[in-house]
């Protein structure tokens, strides 16, 4: 039983405030219909951006012609909703069906126990934090994975499982720019446009004393530093703000969660060592795609292209469905393969409110890229950084640069698709106003805004898709709690990854090779 906690102090004004932001699903039709009506009334505004070739003419299109009406409707199914960023509505379903066969054969509870007893609890924020940082490896499998694993493991323990879901969040979204490794998704897309970006308007892909920059790894050590960083800051976050609260506030067990007492089975002590056994199988058979048929290769454009890392979620999935059957079969969950079909099913339950979510939430964020109104608030945000006159403090500079970046992601998501709006401005124009700001540091930069304030903004496409996880132990959440509750972590990366930046700036330690 989940121990009765203290009575609740009265909310505060901001918490009133937070608790009577809407629902996430009535949120994004209302930015819809926002959107719809801000496209209608500045159709046909023009506004110039710096592209790969210059000077780009754009405008908002005007959404009551007919065209742009017919693409409303010949898009909202297959290409906003089911196609969304490249099909990730297919991917986040087929990760939650395979997480359901381990979790219903009864694994994730008897790792959760094993872990629970290893791992002192006054580490666990720290180690979630840092495996949240580290999960950028594999692109979006810490939302899908980790967060919801963090939620068992503090139930397990018999801790508010937000505290858990909060602190793998933080990592996962805010620390989504640092790792360990070299050369990760984000270090190649963000440096190998930023490459395209200066040497399209004539600015030296170099450093300031002109070393030639290497894309991949030109943050590399800026990188590395941010890891360690970031995970102490997460890690003292959660035990001086996070944790403190939300101890005193009530959370339930799902009927479905069954941890039972926390000392292993028999049983599962049979079906954790039948999952050890498949795992190096399993890894054997994902290394084989990886060298075989989904192998790295050149293409005809002269392009690398990467179909494993393109489909790494697929072989996670891969993995959790057939560790669980090994394990619910040894254990003697399963018995027959209708019961890992059954399991599967008990896990597609919990996907409704996704997939309501997920209809408006990437229908308006499409509607923000066709209408041209993301370009524009984008270009808004340009031109007050200029309006700023910070030309001759290149710190200044850096810290307009930051600020503008942290707040158009309040209302502009996605790392990628800004960067293709936002670097062909500021790459070239930091530049061309003092040429201490090189690529790969308007690069870094441009990294520590946009993950910094991703936990605090429902305009991240998995925000709505975590607070459906946290609603598991808490029905009665709000988008609104869910932002105040990452308010903290917010603050506190951009405050302390904002001050390492300025000292490799300052102190001239070199952001990577």
């Amino acid at each position: 039983m989940t121990p009765s906690p203290p009575l609740n102090p009265p909310p505060s004004a901001i918490e009133r405030i937070a608790r009577a932001i809407p629902d996430p699903v009535l949120l994004f039709i209302g930015f819809y219909v926002l959107t719809l009506v801000a496209a209608v009334l500045l159709g046909g505004t023009t506004f110039s951006t710096l592209g790969p070739n210059g000077a780009v003419e754009q405008s908002i299109k005007p959404m009551l012609a007919s065209e742009n009406i017919r693409w409303i409707f010949d898009n909202a199914l297959l290409v906003n909703w089911l196609g969304f960023g490249n099909g990730v509505l297919g991917v986040i379903l087929i990760v939650t069906l395979a997480i359901g066969v381990a979790e219903h054969a009864g694994l994730l509870g008897a790792l959760i126990k094993k872990a629970g007893r290893r791992v002192p609890m006054r580490w666990m924020p720290l180690l979630l934090v840092f495996l949240g940082i580290m999960s950028s490896l594999a692109t979006d499998a810490g939302y899908l994975v980790l967060i919801p694993l963090a939620g068992l493991l503090y139930a397990a323990l018999g801790q508010n499982p937000l505290i858990g879901m909060a602190a793998a969040f933080a990592g996962v979204s805010a620390g989504f720019s640092a790792n360990l490794v070299p050369a990760t998704p984000p270090d190649v897309i963000v440096g190998l446009n930023a490459r395209v970006f200066a040497e399209a308007q004539g600015v030296p892909f170099a450093t300031a004393d002109g070393t030639p920059l290497n894309a991949a790894t030109m943050n590399y050590f800026f990188m590395v530093a941010s890891t360690f960083l970031l995970a102490i800051v997460g890690a003292f976050v959660t035990k001086r703000f996070v944790a403190p609260k939300l101890s005193q506030q009530p959370w339930t067990r799902p009927a479905d969660l069954d941890l039972g007492e926390f000392t292993l089975t028999d049983g599962e002590r049979r079906g954790l060592r039948a999952a050890a056994w498949t795992t190096p199988v399993a890894l054997l058979v994902i290394y084989g795609f990886a060298v075989g048929p989904l192998a790295s290769f050149t293409g005809a454009d002269g392009r690398e292209v990467h179909p494993f890392l393109n489909n790494v979620i697929l072989m996670i999935s891969f993995y959790f469905v057939a560790v669980g059957m090994a394990f619910g079969f040894a254990s003697g969950k399963f018995s027959r393969l209708a019961d890992v079909v059954e399991a599967m099913t008990k896990q597609a339950n919990t996907t409704g409110y996704i997939l309501v979510l997920t209809f408006f939430s990437y229908n308006f964020l499409g509607l923000l890229a066709y209408s041209g109104l993301g370009a524009y608030i984008t270009h808004l945000g340009a031109q007050g950084l200029l309006a700023l006159g910070f030309a001759d403090s290149p710190v200044l500079l850096l810290l307009g640069f930051v600020i503008t970046t942290a707040l158009i992601n309040l209302f502009v998501g996605g790392l990628t698709s800004k960067w293709l709006l936002l670097g062909p401005i500021f790459v070239p124009m930091l530049y061309q106003v003092n040429p201490q700001m090189t690529p790969d540091l308007v690069s870094a930069a441009y990294r520590v805004a946009d993950s910094s304030t991703n936990i605090v903004t429902p305009m991240m496409a998995y925000a709505g898709i975590v607070l459906a996880f946290m609603r598991r132990y808490r029905p009665d959440l709000t988008i609104g709690d869910m932002i105040l509750m990452m308010v903290p972590y917010s603050l506190f990366f951009l405050v302390s990854w904002t001050a390492l930046l300025l000292a490799f700036f300052l102190l001239g330690i070199p952001l990577g090779f």
